[in-house]
């Protein structure tokens, strides 16, 4: 039996976003405590955040946001990690700004994508967490890119429980979509923005 690389790339890929998935949520975490939200994006809800990334990019007249959601279509899945502003370490170290967690809770920020503020310690293993997945996908071969405008797009459309979420759109293709971006690619976004 012949197996065609294109009948089998999407099981293989997939393998692999869920190994990113396991080196996300199997990342170390401030006092052991997990608190990351994972999910995987496939196309139909992929296609979802490309386009309000499109509409956010005519809206705030800010090339990246196409630039960005060009990379999504051109994507095979996303990986989704975030974390909820409840979450908390309860250090009361004040790396958040605040002398306690309990003020950093009651207070608030507005119009912003991500209205914060977050514990400190919890963007951190977010971090950590998405720095382990993409390293997952970069050893075995996978094209990815850790994205800020993903997590927004994907944090209008609920697709995942989290308050702050970053995105790792993933690619096996013959050339990196992620790093190697022209604006040719997002122009024809630009003109109708």
């Amino acid at each position: 039996m012949i197996h065609d690389f294109e009948k089998i790339k999407v099981d293989a890929v997939l393998n692999i976003v869920y190994q990113m998935a396991i080196a996300a949520k199997t990342a170390p975490k401030a006092k052991g405590e997990d608190s990351v939200e994972i999910a995987v994006v496939d196309n139909k809800d992929k296609d979802k955040v490309a386009k309000v990334m499109h509409e956010i990019g005519a809206i705030t007249k800010d090339e990246r946001w196409h630039r960005d959601a060009v990379n999504v279509e051109q994507a095979d899945f996303i990986l989704l990690l975030g974390i909820k502003r409840s979450d908390v370490l309860g250090a009361n170290c004040g790396a958040c700004g605040f002398p306690t967690c309990e003020k950093m809770l009651s207070a608030r920020s507005k119009d912003t994508p991500f209205p914060g503020p977050f514990c400190a310690f919890k963007l951190i293993d977010l971090g950590i967490a998405a720095g382990s997945a993409a390293k997952t996908a970069s050893i075995l071969n996978l094209d990815n890119r850790i994205m800020f405008r993903v997590g927004v797009a994907a944090k209008q459309l609920n697709l995942i429980n989290a308050d702050y979420i970053l995105g790792i759109p993933v690619s096996a293709t013959e050339k990196n979509p992620f790093f190697d971006r022209t604006k040719e690619l997002y122009e024809q976004h630009l003109d109708q923005s």
